[in-house]
């Protein structure tokens, strides 16, 4: 499918490509990048040719948040519509968290409000170490209420109590500190070198245990040890033994040879 508002390409090892693509406006969402991003992650999570997914932005920043004139458009809205138009967010983000192949951001610029919800909406994230982030929608008079899941999960609640009320910018290194990036490097070409190697990891790794290691982290924070939370590990466990692809494994392993989802 060709989009209006990204790029997507799926390599030969089955890495999938999403490159936000509005550079002349900082890569900030509108209601169509929102619609387009949840078919494309839609799209990936379904093919069983991606192993993993790669999201990117063209331009200078990585994503400015909401666009303006979208902006402008919602300030007329009805409740009703503004309720359509948050679902529509909500949706996409949630779509990018449980997405079942492991998703990460390659930050190569500024993310601000929404870009620093998609980005804590990934698994991993990793940038440049001249990025700023802001959660900057107090300053307009509103909340980061869609995005919150993703934003406190990623940073916790402690420091969710500063940034979302304060809306002042940090650093990469900040970032890093808290929560939201997982690494850093001074050039992009350090955080590409830095993404290879994860992906490296992600390939030598069971395509669908991967998925199922997702839904697990999804299953048990914040849950803590219950009888309920228990059970359902042990059926997890019970139930990805059983499977062509744990016995794959297994036997890969006893033979000491490469199992059939490492590529030659």
């Amino acid at each position: 499918m060709t989009y209006k508002t990204l790029l997507t390409e799926t390599d030969l090892r089955g890495i999938a490509i999403i490159t936000l693509n509005r550079p002349d406006v900082h890569n900030a969402f509108d209601d169509v990048m929102i619609g387009e991003l949840t078919h494309a992650f839609n799209t990936c999570g379904a093919d069983s040719v991606v192993r993993a997914v790669v999201i990117e932005a063209e331009g200078k920043s990585f994503c400015a948040g909401a666009d303006l004139n979208w902006m402008k458009r919602a300030a007329s809205y009805s409740t009703e519509e503004s309720t359509r138009d948050a679902l529509a967010l909500a949706t996409m983000l949630r779509t990018v968290y449980e997405c079942p192949k492991p998703v990460i951001a390659r930050v190569q610029g500024n993310a601000f409000g929404g870009g620093v919800g998609l980005i804590a909406a990934c698994d991993m994230a990793f940038g440049v170490s001249t990025a700023l982030f802001s959660l900057s929608e107090v300053k307009l008079g509103i909340i980061p209420s869609a995005i919150s899941p993703y934003v406190i999960n990623a940073i916790g609640a402690r420091q969710a109590s500063r940034y979302f009320v304060t809306a002042e910018r940090f650093t990469a290194s900040e970032a890093y500190r808290i929560g939201l990036l997982h690494d850093m490097s001074t050039v992009i070409e350090g955080v590409d070198e830095i993404i290879a190697q994860r992906i490296e990891n992600l390939l030598g790794n069971g395509p669908h245990a991967m998925g199922e290691a997702k839904a697990l982290i999804r299953a048990v924070a914040n849950q803590g040890v219950t009888d309920l939370v228990v059970a359902d590990t042990v059926e997890r466990i019970a139930r990805i033994r059983a499977g062509d692809e744990a016995k794959e494994g297994m036997s890969a392993f006893l033979d000491k040879r490469a199992p059939s989802w490492v590529s030659t």
